[in-house]
């Protein structure tokens, strides 16, 4: 693992083993007591279900503790006027022939879907610490090459709306 992760990050990180111990794992073992007590556990749904459950969450809390204890904090040294974490970042794809935008985040908060980009990404890594105008190449983990002209850079600080993804 070892993802470099912002202060942000690891709060939230906190903040979901704290739900998942205090709130979660209560009703959970409340459920398996209950499935348990109807008896002939062999075609019993429900108990089959709690117990799915309670490893599911035991599993995420090992996960979650493992990241905090393998992260690296994350300094944002990059400059005013570069790309940087939490950024809008509009970019041309000499590829694609179009413009893309995308949001700079840490790995954990990555969701292609919601163009929210991770920071150790191939077009992450090209584009970080750079400015408007410049021209970068992107390398795919496979080996290819594209270039992207950074077109414009929206700081955007705030990320206390960001999910932390699930796996």
């Amino acid at each position: 693992m070892n993802d470099r992760l912002t202060k942000s990050d690891l709060e939230k990180i906190q903040a979901e083993i704290d739900y998942r111990r205090h709130e979660l794992a209560p009703k959970i073992l409340q459920s398996l007591k209950e499935a348990r007590a109807q008896g002939d556990l062999s075609e019993n749904f429900e108990y089959h279900a709690a117990k799915r459950d309670k490893a599911r969450n035991e599993s995420r809390i090992r996960y979650l503790e493992r990241m905090i204890l393998t992260a690296r904090v994350f300094e944002d040294n990059a400059s005013d006027d570069a790309v940087a974490m939490n950024n809008s970042v509009v970019v041309y794809s000499e590829k694609a022939g179009r413009e893309i935008t995308f949001r700079i985040v840490t790995t954990i908060r990555a969701n292609p879907i919601k163009r929210l980009i991770s920071i150790e990404s191939p077009i992450g890594k090209a584009i970080y610490g750079h400015r408007v105008g410049e021209r970068r190449m992107v390398e795919t983990e496979n080996g290819e090459t594209y270039y992207v002209e950074i077109r414009s850079i929206d700081k955007t600080p705030d990320d206390s709306e960001d999910e932390i993804s699930s796996y």
